[in-house]
Formats: C-alpha cells, sequence, structure tokens
C-alpha cells in the first residue's frame, strides 16, 4: 500500500499559491506605490549618491569657490556624480571641465574617506531626483596651472553665476548648513595644502 503524501491536497495547495500571489501582488503594488509617493519618503529609505568634489588652489594658496546660479550667497566648492564605469578621479577632473570649463589642474591630495551629508527634511524626495538622501563624496585638492582666462562658468550646463579666489579656511563660514559639517572636515583634512602649493611656486 502506496503510504500517504503528508503534504497538502491539492486544492489546498492551489488555495496556498492563490495567496501566495495575491501577496505577490499586493507586495509589488506597495512598492510601486512607494517608489511615487514621495510625500511619505523618510532620508532612511533612500541612499547617498556617490559624488566628487574639488578644492582648486592657485598659486597662493587661494581656493576657487562659485556661487550656485539663481541662489544668492549660495557659495561652494565644483562637485557632482560619479559616472557609470567611471573613478572617483575621472569623475573629478570631468567635472571641473563642465563646471568652470578647464582642465588645467593636478591632483595633490585626496580625501582618504568618503564624506556624507544628509539633505535637510523639506528636501527629502525632492532634490536629486527624489532618489537620495544626500550625498558621499570624495574629495581632491587640486593645483590650478592655467591662467584666469581659461577658467570659464558660461559653459553649456552653467553650474555658477559668479565666482571668487578665496582663503580656504573661511570656507565653512560661506557654505550652506546642511553642507557645513563636510566643509569643515575638508579644511581640516586639506589643512596643509594651500602651503604646499605655495611652496611649489618658490621652489
Amino acid at each position: 500500500m502506496a503510504k500517504k503524501s503528508g503534504g497538502k491536497s491539492k486544492k489546498a495547495a492551489k488555495a496556498d499559491d492563490d495567496q501566495k500571489a495575491g501577496d505577490q501582488k499586493a507586495g509589488d503594488q506597495k512598492i510601486k506605490t512607494g517608489s511615487t509617493d514621495k510625500s511619505t519618503l523618510t532620508a532612511e529609505d533612500l541612499p547617498y549618491r556617490p559624488c566628487v568634489g574639488i578644492a582648486l588652489f592657485n598659486d597662493e594658496g587661494q581656493v576657487w569657490i562659485g556661487n550656485r546660479i539663481g541662489f544668492e550667497g549660495a557659495w561652494q566648492l565644483p562637485q557632482g556624480g560619479i559616472d557609470d564605469g567611471e573613478t572617483a578621479e575621472q569623475a573629478a577632473l570631468r567635472e571641473l571641465s563642465e563646471e568652470i570649463g578647464t582642465d588645467k589642474a593636478e591632483i595633490v591630495a585626496e580625501t582618504p574617506d568618503w564624506l556624507t551629508y544628509d539633505l535637510p527634511d523639506h528636501l527629502i524626495g525632492k532634490a536629486f531626483g527624489g532618489k537620495y538622501r544626500g550625498q558621499k563624496q570624495k574629495w581632491f585638492a587640486m593645483h590650478f596651472t592655467g591662467k584666469e582666462k581659461h577658467i570659464k562658468i558660461d559653459v553649456p550646463h552653467p553650474e555658477f553665476d559668479a565666482w571668487r579666489w578665496t582663503d580656504f579656511g573661511t570656507l565653512p563660514d560661506l557654505i550652506v548648513p546642511f553642507k557645513r559639517p563636510v566643509y569643515l572636515q575638508l579644511v581640516e583634512i586639506f589643512r596643509d595644502v594651500p602651503q604646499r602649493i605655495r611652496n611649489l611656486g618658490t621652489a
């Protein structure tokens, strides 16, 4: 005599399958709804955007800073996302060219770790296409090897409407508050770079 299977009857198994299919459909709908309903997003729901930043120094050890187009007093250093297949170094040199129109720079230092900042709550689900909670950034210190005529902010996709050279140590006082912690770290990590670059001019 054949032993009975310890499994469920075909009818019960079919009911379970139907239930699983319904649960999966409901789950898919929940994910789909969550991905479009940005009003319910919190920072914990989102990843950080991989990004690079550039501190570009002139021969006097001053750093380049630009005002974001359309936002009076919104000063910052050049920065941007890393494209697929790019190294951080490649992204930094590309962003420099795209944002301030020059490739006349040499990398002299980089942050050993990624620095992160979170967007303020009112920008979650809005900035960066609603995809990120903030940015994680690899920063590069660069020595500008060109002339000021080589810097052009009237690029095809402009980011800045004004620029100037400034003392590196003053950066945290010029930056929007939610980015200030990163700039405080940056000033500490690259604290010897301005003097190193000034020394290049006297060597």
